[in-house]
């Protein structure tokens, strides 16, 4: 008998190890199999410089949340700032416009400006390389936003790439977004503080229109058609932000045809 309870208890427990390691295996790959609400939502805006060393490590994190999360509704938009460049290498990617952007959430959301500097949805704003922050506040966004359906499509012609929009949104408050943005590049770089390394980047603006939804909620813009362009390395994101709380109701993005 004693034996007989005793293969009962082995084969239990054994059973209870089974189940605890498939719940364990399953809470692992939840970040990347999450079923997400349809209208969820998440936008990562990077503020990088080549010129940074700290910021080669939150360049690469968006490349890997780019890839882990490439079928839910999570944009990411890296702006390299132009205020490292005069620190001994200049960044061919930065502009004055991504460093007014980032002035913009520092007065909004009352933060430092620093690189590498996360916001998320306008919101939030978080150390651009750490991960497990960065993680939570996506499920976060997700789980609570609501979308404003944004309706994207772009096509390329010799010299242009014309985006056509469409968005039910009218507050005179909100502006529509719609960055052009090449998916990936890299740069030697041969000064400042990362001379010597070759950086990879990933999701950079390389231009980005604002305009006011109040008269104009469908219509088309167009941006030059960049010198090394090719359809699978660049795509079109647009989301939508209100002017005076930097909050955003949607975001979409298109694929160039």
């Amino acid at each position: 008998m004693i034996l007989k309870n005793l293969t009962i208890v082995s084969a239990f427990t054994a059973f209870i190890f089974a189940v605890s390691a498939f719940m364990q295996k399953d809470k692992i790959n939840t970040r990347n199999t999450a079923v997400f609400p349809d209208n969820g939502f998440a936008v990562l805006e990077l503020f990088t410089s080549e010129g940074c060393s700290s910021c080669p490590p939150a360049d690469e994190l968006m490349g890997q949340i780019e890839k882990e999360y490439k079928d839910q509704p999570v944009y990411i938009l890296s702006y390299h700032v132009d205020y490292w460049n005069r620190l001994g290498w200049k960044d061919r990617f930065s502009s004055a416009e991504n460093s007014r952007r980032q002035q913009m959430y520092s007065s909004l959301l009352r933060s430092q400006t620093y690189t590498p500097q996360l916001v998320i949805n306008g919101k939030t704003e978080l150390v651009g390389s750490d991960r497990n922050a960065i993680e939570n506040a996506i499920q976060n966004v997700i789980l609570s936003s609501k979308t404003a359906p944004v309706s994207l499509s772009a096509v390329a012609s010799q010299k242009t790439i014309t985006i056509s929009y469409k968005t039910a949104e009218t507050d005179p408050q909100n502006q529509l977004f719609i960055s052009l943005v090449e998916k990936k590049s890299s740069t030697q770089v041969a000064g400042g503080e990362n001379e010597g390394h070759h950086l990879q980047h990933w999701q950079i603006v390389h231009k980005q229109k604002q305009i006011s939804l109040k008269d104009h909620s469908e219509g088309t813009e167009d941006f030059k058609l960049p010198d090394n362009f090719t359809k699978d390395n660049w795509e079109v994101i647009g989301f939508i932000q209100n002017s005076k709380t930097g909050k955003m109701y949607g975001a979409s993005k298109a694929v160039i045809q």
